[in-house]
């Protein structure tokens, strides 16, 4: 028997629905599992740190990674744009560990083309109120950007039959345990 290549878990979902913060979850403690840091060129937030979150670039050297086929995947979001790094996916996987892309829908259609193999989940929020209130909680948005995003994660949300596992982040801990039954799960169909 050869060695276990890694598979690619999706992770989508509207802004504010909680993807980083599970992310960060399913990945503490789970040596096998690592996450794939995406390129931005918006500026970092407070307490971001270079390489931990995101690689921040500018529009220039993200055009040119863009040009040289540096990326798996990439999208316009709000103005800005992301990348996965694609290198970064095929050295992980190739070493048999999985790999957790947290990116748009966008860019998860993309992704379905190179990986239709991937595993799927969209995260989204119990409502649109509850979104809106998280948004705010979190306040790194003014009130109009607010409004665009909620649009945004109402055309998001028509996408979620797409995904293999749609998880409602209603409550953290129950989210977080719903996501780290479906990589135990997803694990053990690979074998």
């Amino acid at each position: 028997m050869g060695e276990r290549r890694g598979l690619v878990f999706v992770i989508s979902g509207p802004s504010g629905c909680g993807k980083t913060t599970l992310g960060e979850r399913i990945l503490s403690g789970d040596r096998d599992l690592v996450r794939s840091v995406s390129v931005t060129t918006r500026p970092a937030r407070k307490g971001e740190r270079e390489g931990r979150e995101y690689f921040f670039v500018s529009k220039e050297k993200f055009a040119s990674l863009r040009e040289g086929n540096k990326f798996l995947e990439w999208a316009e979001i709000f103005g800005y744009f992301y990348g996965t790094p694609r290198d970064f996916v095929f050295e992980k996987i190739n070493q048999g560990k999985d790999v957790v892309l947290i990116i748009d829908v966008q860019g998860a259609r993309q992704v379905r083309k190179i990986f239709p193999q991937a595993v799927f989940i969209f995260l989204r929020p119990p409502s649109l109120k509850v979104l809106s209130e998280r948004l705010k909680k979190r306040k790194l948005d003014a009130g109009r950007e607010i409004e665009k995003r909620l649009r945004q994660a109402e055309r998001e949300m028509r996408y979620e039959r797409e995904y293999d596992y749609i998880v409602v982040n209603e409550d953290l801990d129950r989210a977080t345990e719903l996501l780290k039954a479906i990589i135990s799960l997803e694990r053990i169909k690979q074998k």
